[in-house]
């Protein structure tokens, strides 16, 4: 049965878009502030109508970003999914461009949980599964997994730990070296 992420997943998608916004608009308001002065006419009349016309472009900006930011949250969480089946993990993500992924058991070999300090507030965990052969760190952090469940309850992450040990240890026994 495929399962969802905690609620909570909901704000750390708002706020990983709000920070995008927050870049974009570092980035692109050297260049745009400029020329919507000029577009407006501001320039050459007064500080103060320059001033108001700033103040109105960001309120909008602000509205923009909150609004974008809902919507991505929403529909990021609405569609990933999760599912723990007798032979694998199956996830399934994305908005745009959907990404399904099949994790066999067999290649699991650590799984770590995270808590940082919003997850610990609105009470939800990542689930970091670490696999044979995948060392790649998309993240940054230095933590490459390539089974990565981004928001589920305390309780449920410390069971998919328990659940994926227990399977790792049933895996190497009947292997041997």
């Amino acid at each position: 049965m495929k399962k969802q992420l905690h609620p909570g997943a909901k704000w750390s998608f708002r706020f990983r878009t709000y920070f995008a916004f927050l870049f974009l608009s570092f980035f692109f308001g050297w260049f745009l502030a400029p020329i919507s002065m000029i577009l407006f006419g501001i320039i050459g009349k007064s500080i103060a109508a320059a001033v108001i016309t700033f103040i109105i472009m960001s309120f909008f900006y602000l509205i923009l970003a909150i609004v974008v930011g809902e919507i991505y949250a929403r529909m990021a969480y609405n569609r990933w999914f999760y599912e723990f089946t007798e032979h694998q993990l199956r996830m399934e993500r994305g908005i745009i461009w959907k990404k399904y992924s099949n994790l066999p058991y067999e290649r699991v070999q650590n799984v770590d949980i995270t808590r940082g300090i919003l997850a610990r507030m609105l009470g939800f965990s990542s689930v970091h599964i670490q696999t044979a052969g995948f060392s790649y760190a998309a993240n940054g952090r230095g933590m490459g997994s390539e089974g990565h469940i981004p928001a589920v309850t305390m309780h449920e992450a410390e069971q998919i730990r328990e659940f994926l040990m227990k399977k790792i240890s049933h895996n190497g026994r009947k292997q041997g070296l």
